[in-house]
């Protein structure tokens, strides 16, 4: 069985934020082989979507980007699970439970993402629709897409 949590960031507790660190890093620095500053300054002003399982371990994640930090709309980031927790639909279920928050909480506004290009279909199975050439960010290619309610 999952817990999920949102949580503004002075609201996490300090396992809830090394949890989901240590996912984040796991992920997108040592299994994508890619050294970037993970602490990029926009946690502090976002909401963090996470699912525990049993034990404490954070399985799910995502980071829930305020407008004005990152674009002039919503924004959803960090998309992750754990390794050894994919292919149960976990990556869905964040998604969809982080557009519900943001239009739970604040309307059915548009939500613009920084997508990894082979994650294009994935991202278009929730409505977001391509808006921006490939380009690259720490040397993997992205796009641009923005979901529309």
């Amino acid at each position: 069985m999952l817990h999920w949590h949102t949580s503004a960031f002075h609201d996490l507790t300090p396992n809830e934020l090394y949890e989901i660190l240590a996912l984040r890093i796991s992920v997108f620095v040592v299994e994508q082989n890619c050294s970037y500053q993970e602490a990029d300054g926009k946690d502090q002003e976002s909401y963090h979507l996470f699912a525990n399982d049993e034990s404490g371990k954070t399985v799910a994640y995502l980071r829930l980007v305020k407008p004005g930090i990152s674009y002039d709309e919503w924004s959803i980031g960090r998309v992750v699970s754990d390794p050894n927790a994919r292919m149960k639909g976990l990556g869905k279920e964040v998604m969809k439970r982080g557009l519900e928050w943001i239009h739970t909480h604040h309307g059915k506004l548009p939500v613009r993402i920084s997508a990894q290009l082979y994650l294009k279909m994935f991202y278009e199975d929730f409505g977001f629709v391509q808006v921006s050439e490939s380009y690259l960010e720490d040397d993997i290619p992205h796009i641009e897409m923005l979901y529309t309610p």
